[in-house]
């Protein structure tokens, strides 16, 4: 096995699989690296107990369930909100799927789906009268040119 932040080649392996599908079986990810179903648990285990396989999950189109509109919203709000009082502006909105503090002149990104534009208004709006929030300036998607899970080169 690799030292703690490392993967060896036979984890590299098993995780790049688990990427192309999660629901692969271990007996199939096993005949693929060279090991048995019980041994690529036992990897796998240890790859969650580590907390680089933080978790499985069904990748849903957006688009598809009639939330096709995406926005990068950057936030500017009062000079001293910590990264806690921001997450807790934008928790109460599900049409915000991820939010990032950054460096720079906005105090935080995020990233907004919506139904359509009149619903990105909205929500707009609203996180405009959350507390703590100055303003917002907006980014709206016309296309996805790369989206892709995060993955180590070896």
């Amino acid at each position: 096995m690799a030292s703690e932040g490392a993967l060896d080649r036979t984890d590299d392996s098993i995780v790049a699989l688990l990427r192309e599908n999660a629901r692969r079986s271990f007996q199939d990810i096993g005949a693929r690296v060279g090991l048995s179903a019980p041994a690529v648990k036992r990897r796998v285990d240890r790859l969650e107990s580590r907390g680089i396989i933080k978790g499985y999950s069904a990748i849903l189109s957006p688009a598809a369930l009639g939330w096709p509109t995406l926005a990068v919203v950057q936030l500017y709000c009062e000079g001293r909100m910590s990264a806690a009082e921001v997450e807790a502006a934008v928790r109460p909105y599900p049409e915000i799927s991820a939010a990032f503090t950054v460096a720079g002149a906005a105090s935080a990104v995020v990233l907004v789906r919506a139904r359509d534009t009149q619903h990105l208004e909205e929500t707009l709006a609203a996180l405009r009268s959350a507390g703590g929030v100055l303003r917002t300036e907006t980014s709206v998607v016309l296309s996805t040119l790369l989206d892709r899970p995060f993955a180590v080169e070896s």
